[in-house]
């Protein structure tokens, strides 16, 4: 049985009462920070919608940049995964995401994938307070949360100009800094620039960011702008000016 607070937050989900769904799904799990992604584009990106505090922006868009982590995992089998605490993982599991998200102050996630079936619509993710497994009432309330979210993107998804969700009265735009349509439109470009397949060019790009230490979506904004090039070189991207990216 879910508990009263995450009851409440639901009926205010649907209501259109709550300014900031994020904050608020945070709060009723006990959770240090909540992100809720949607799949979009042909082969499924997730695009974050909500996110609190900044630095579960910062862990999902860690695992945008680096391709591994609970969330894609979720995404992948369509099943939660479930790591209170990250110092128990072993280190093959996500051999770049566990250090970084050590540095970043990560130390718990919890992933919930959307979806029925084989049909997936999105994840939420859950940070979690590391070294301290998720109680039964945490995991009942996580998955009607996510029970709820899938039945109303299923039911209709984003409708009308303002980007509201039948069966919830609320906002799906993504944040602004964290739009990701701008990565495929690079990788894209890399292909062309490197010859060769856009999962190679995914690979290149996600290296480059990693290796910079910059979020993917800003080294694919200066691919897009022409400010980096890529070439078929294992000295990295060059700037116009023929300096290193």
């Amino acid at each position: 049985m879910i508990s009263d607070g995450m009851a409440e937050v639901l009926r205010s989900l649907r209501r259109g009462e709550v300014t900031d769904p994020a904050r608020a799904c945070a709060q009723a799990l006990g959770a240090e920070g909540v992100v809720l992604s949607v799949l979009v584009g042909t082969a499924p990106t997730a695009e974050p919608v909500w996110c609190h505090p900044e630095l579960s922006a910062r862990f999902d868009e860690l695992q945008f940049t680096l391709g591994e982590g609970p969330g894609p995992d979720a995404v992948a089998t369509g099943s939660p995964v479930v790591e209170p605490d990250l110092d128990r993982v072993r280190p093959e599991r996500w051999p770049a995401l566990l250090p970084a998200a050590h540095d970043l102050g990560v130390h718990g996630v919890c992933c919930f994938p959307l979806g029925i079936g084989a049909i997936r619509v999105g994840v939420l993710t859950v940070l979690c307070d590391g070294g301290r497994r998720l109680s039964e009432q945490q995991y009942t309330d996580a998955t009607a949360l996510t029970a709820a979210l899938t039945g109303a993107f299923l039911n209709g998804a984003p409708v009308g100009g303002n980007g509201n969700m039948r069966g919830f009265d609320m906002s799906l735009d993504p944040p602004s800094g964290l739009r990701r349509a701008v990565v495929h439109q690079a990788t894209g470009m890399i292909s062309v620039q490197l010859g060769v397949a856009m999962e190679e060019a995914l690979l290149r790009l996600r290296a480059h960011a990693y290796g910079s230490e910059r979020p993917l979506g800003e080294i694919a904004a200066d691919v897009v702008a022409r400010r980096l090039r890529f070439e078929d070189d294992v000295s990295g991207p060059q700037s116009p000016d023929g300096g290193k990216g």
